[in-house]
């Protein structure tokens, strides 16, 4: 299906706001999205059954042409079939009528994108961590949700209230006038909106398509190096040396006291349990949804923190140089994985890439991943051959430079910005040769290790070989950068 694009000064933003639903309207909104569940369930079994029919055929011998023809994913494919068998199934044919279609839409094109994935990973088209075949959805685990992009959808005048198809006129928690005031000004048009039950509420997001005018940043010259860190969550060096450190708030850590004892209450409960069938009682639901509510404040507050930084950062330089760290890797350390999810350092990366690019026109620089911005020093350009980790200040053994540590990887990382187009990427010098290195000195430090187990094969088709990881060649410090 071709992706929507926006007119010429229209981006594509959701104004997320919290329901208020009566225990009609919730009852109507966990039936929809049971519904949309349901129909995923059925498109993932409808597709696999040819899958593994055609696998029994060939183990009796029968040839190519003989066998059970594949079945396709296609949303218009999915839809039809199911329009189809919905008026005879017996799991269907009772109830489908008391939702919306919108409902069966949604399971059928996740069910639709699930099997694409699987598709274009299989035959090395997707990048990132290899996909599987689709899973059915448990009723237990899944998180309920559905998207509607036909019908009435709109934002009440009061700014107050949301209409939504099947599902009527629903208070919001939250007044909803920022998008009424631009729907009022034709400067938005609601394309769809979806609900989502997250930590006891339901939320309902509108993607709307709305007029953006291009922001100027206040320093429009000016190149700023961001270094994250755990200890502290960044330091900012700009083009003219100025540097700025921002502290970790370490809101998980903050709450952990809290947590710890939730957790204990919640223990001393009588949970379900799926092996005798036993529900839990009203006081471990009661519990669990007190423990529910720090997570889902924790959460709150690392998100709030991470716009207010990310924001500020995007309104005022016109250059950003970032790392382009393997968060999926370093997540591995199980000594820092907590704290480096509590930064959520691939969130900062993501956020500034989307406001310096749709509200400045700014650009957004990612060094590279094996840039050696800690051991390259900022005055001479000298680079270490090795720095650990517990080495806080750095020493330049040829001009005698003594600077934190993550200091000097900021101003190396702003130097960046200039090392572009010209220079070595060296702070205090960006236009002299680049500087001899020992053997090693080009290159971050790895931690990770191949994966030598190879994973076993699905149904669907032949399983891909395996394929083996290599040791990332060393890059040079004036190597081209990668923009976003």
């Amino acid at each position: 299906m071709r992706k929507f694009q926006p007119r010429p000064g229209f981006v594509v933003q959701a104004y997320r706001f919290a329901l208020d639903p009566n225990a009609t309207q919730e009852h109507a909104l966990r039936s929809h999205c049971g519904a949309a569940r349901a129909a995923y369930n059925w498109a993932v079994g409808w597709v696999t059954a040819s899958w593994w029919q055609r696998r029994a055929e060939e183990s009796y011998g029968i040839g190519e042409a003989g066998l059970t023809k594949w079945r396709p994913w296609s949303l218009p494919a999915l839809r039809k079939a199911f329009n189809e068998a919905k008026q005879t199934d017996p799991r269907f044919a009772a109830w489908w009528e008391e939702n919306s279609k919108e409902a069966y839409s949604t399971g059928l094109a996740n069910a639709s994108a699930a099997f694409d994935n699987y598709a274009k990973s299989k035959n090395g088209k997707r990048r990132g961590k290899r996909m599987g075949v689709p899973q059915f959805k448990s009723k237990r685990k899944t998180r309920l949700a559905c998207r509607f992009t036909t019908g009435v959808i709109r934002v009440d005048a009061d700014g107050r209230h949301v209409t939504l198809p099947r599902l009527g006129t629903i208070r919001t928690h939250e007044p909803t006038v920022k998008l009424l005031a631009r729907a009022r000004a034709a400067t938005a048009r609601i394309l769809s909106a979806s609900v989502r039950h997250e930590h006891g509420r339901w939320f309902v997001s509108f993607q709307a398509e709305v007029k953006r005018d291009l922001e100027r940043v206040a320093r429009p010259h000016a190149a700023a190096g961001i270094d994250l860190g755990v200890k502290t969550l960044a330091v900012m060096a700009d083009s003219t040396g100025e540097i700025r450190t921002i502290a970790n708030p370490g809101h998980y850590d903050r709450a952990r006291k809290q947590l710890r004892r939730a957790c204990r209450v919640v223990s001393r409960r009588q949970g379900p349990d799926r092996r005798t069938g036993q529900k839990p009682s009203k006081r471990w639901e009661k519990a669990d949804a007190a423990r529910n509510k720090v997570h889902h404040r924790v959460a709150s507050l690392r998100a709030d923190a991470l716009h207010k930084l990310t924001t500020a950062v995007a309104a005022e330089y016109g250059t950003v140089v970032v790392e382009d760290l393997n968060v999926a890797g370093m997540l591995r350390n199980r000594r820092l994985a907590r704290r480096i999810a509590d930064a959520g350092f691939g969130e900062i990366r993501r956020q500034l890439t989307c406001k310096t690019r749709q509200r400045h026109a700014t650009r957004t620089i990612a060094a590279d991943r094996w840039y050696p911005s800690s051991k390259t020093c900022s005055g001479c350009g000298v680079v270490k051959a090795k720095l650990p980790l517990h080495v806080r200040t750095y020493q330049c053994d040829a001009c005698g430079l003594v600077i934190d540590r993550d200091d000097n990887a900021a101003l190396n990382l702003a130097a960046l910005a200039a090392a572009a187009t010209t220079g070595t990427g060296v702070a205090g010098d960006q236009d002299t040769q680049a500087v001899s290195k020992p053997r090693g000195a080009d290159q971050k430090t790895r931690t990770t290790r191949p994966r030598r187990k190879a994973e076993a094969g699905r149904a669907g088709g032949a399983t891909l070989p395996h394929q083996r990881q290599t040791e990332a060649r060393d890059r040079t410090q004036a190597e081209a950068l990668t923009l976003w």
